[in-house]
């Protein structure tokens, strides 16, 4: 189910313009309710696919299954389970979720950075991103996470541009839905390449294939 569910996320990333996210740009959400029919509800039912609360197709029309994941969703993440999704939700969902736009994003990452690592190396570096977007120490989207400047070699020396694969796309998945190989790391480093001596100074968790991970 879950490589159905990744093959169904990643032939909607193909689709360009569909509901406008490809630039990252969109405007603020709207409040959605049952009845609501938008790209925001577009938007919402990839979130909730991608946690594997939400089952139906992507259609774009807020009824009874999407209805019920957000209440799902909600209950998860302690917020009132009354099926509408207001800043609240919004706030939540951008939090612990990911778009269309922004699971390119953590591919693209993963790939760049740990392709040629185990598949749990490869959900590690997707779990350090999802760490950071929830950290108060780093900024609040993946965009401005992964650009921040230094934060990733691979968008420095410009191999966050290759074109990623099904297994960065289904460990992108796996650190969506809150894999964590790395114990709430916030780092991650090759000992052999590392010319940083602060990084050597963060606590380190655990190795996984050539990376060590750190708080």
């Amino acid at each position: 189910m879950k490589k159905l569910i990744a093959l169904v996320l990643c032939a909607a990333l193909l689709v360009t313009g569909l509901v406008g996210l490809s630039s990252g740009h969109a405007q603020a959400a709207t409040q959605l309710s049952r009845g609501s029919v938008n790209g925001d509800v577009w938007d919402l039912q990839f979130r909730l696919k991608a946690l594997g609360s939400y089952t139906q197709p992507l259609d774009g029309k807020f009824g009874a299954g999407t209805e019920k994941a957000v209440r799902a969703f909600q209950r998860s993440y302690g917020l009132a389970a009354d099926g509408v999704v207001g800043p609240d939700t919004w706030a939540a969902l951008k939090k612990y979720t990911l778009n269309q736009y922004e699971m390119d994003i953590m591919a693209k990452t993963i790939h760049s950075e740990a392709r040629g690592e185990s598949y749990a190396g490869q959900v590690a570096v997707g779990a350090v991103v999802m760490n950071r977007i929830q950290s108060d120490q780093f900024p609040d989207t993946i965009r401005e996470v992964v650009f921040q400047s230094r934060a990733f070699t691979a968008v420095d020396d410009g191999q966050y541009w290759l074109t990623p694969n099904r297994s960065a796309y289904l460990a992108a998945l796996d650190a969506v839905r809150g894999w964590d190989p790395t114990y709430n790391s916030l780092y991650y480093f090759n000992p052999d390449t590392a010319t940083s001596d602060w990084i050597w100074s963060r606590p380190q968790t655990v190795k996984i294939g050539k990376h060590i991970y750190a708080r």
